[in-house]
């Protein structure tokens, strides 16, 4: 039952192991703030963000009036479908082959998002050039525009509003990079404090001695820091001369 109370680490044993480590933890959350910042401004690669709007829809005449709910949720559940076609070679070869010659060879992500229950549906490019996200979008529009009505006899598609190049990039995030550096320096400290203090092996207790080793006390050395030593070296030195002083004088 001793033995196992003494394996439990208390509250204030924790407080004591992080108080005479704080400098590992500091130092090492810094060093890793650090990297997360040199990373982020020096190393990673800002990219850009812009999109366009499309809908798709079927025209209907005047006897198929009655069969527009039946028709628009039909358009809505089809999205999944024109996505897959945005992002397929079909389109996204003829989209590179019209950019490439106008921008260069310039890498992007092509994404398409959707709301609930909505004919519209958004085409996402990102890419390290603001005009490159820009035109992509824009062209990968016109494209499937062009090309749907081949593919799936659709008449009527409608891009509802254009890309604009946007200079402000959407990665990295600068704040949320340095507060990761932040956090996980904090956790490594700790972690590293914690290891070291497992790893130390200087008996710090008396009773560990008496109790767990069976050993007998003889008596406790205190330890003395060297601001003590020099005060007591002060005063003995000071005492001295003023003992050599009364030995003159008589």
């Amino acid at each position: 039952m001793d033995q196992a109370s003494n394996n439990v680490v208390t509250f204030s044993e924790i407080l004591l192991t992080l108080r005479k480590h704080v400098k590992l933890i500091l130092g090492t959350t810094l060093i890793v703030t650090v990297l997360a910042a040199i990373f982020t401004f020096f190393i990673m690669t800002p990219k850009y963000s812009a999109s366009t709007q499309i809908l798709v829809n079927r025209k209907l005449d005047a006897s198929q009036q009655a069969a527009q709910l039946q028709a628009t949720q039909a358009d809505i559940q089809m999205i999944s479908t024109y996505k897959d076609i945005i992002t397929s070679p079909v389109v996204q070869d003829s989209v590179k082959k019209q950019t490439q010659n106008q921008l260069g060879s310039k890498d992007s992500d092509v994404s398409v998002s959707t709301e609930t229950n909505s004919q519209v549906f958004t085409v996402n490019v990102t890419s390290t050039d603001p005009d490159t996200a820009a035109s992509v979008a824009n062209k990968t529009a016109s494209v499937f525009k062009n090309k749907i009505g081949k593919i799936m006899s659709v008449n009527n598609v409608t891009i509802v509003s254009k890309a604009i190049a946007d200079g402000h990039p959407v990665s990295p995030r600068t704040s949320l990079n340095l507060l990761a550096g932040i956090v996980l320096g904090l956790i490594l400290g700790v972690g590293l404090a914690f290891l070291s203090e497992f790893n130390d092996k200087t008996i710090k207790d008396e009773n560990y001695l008496t109790n767990d080793l069976g050993l007998t006390s003889l008596g406790i050395v205190n330890e003395i820091s060297q601001k003590d030593i020099n005060r007591q070296v002060r005063e003995q030195t000071a005492s001295s001369e003023r003992s050599d002083k009364m030995r003159r004088r008589v």
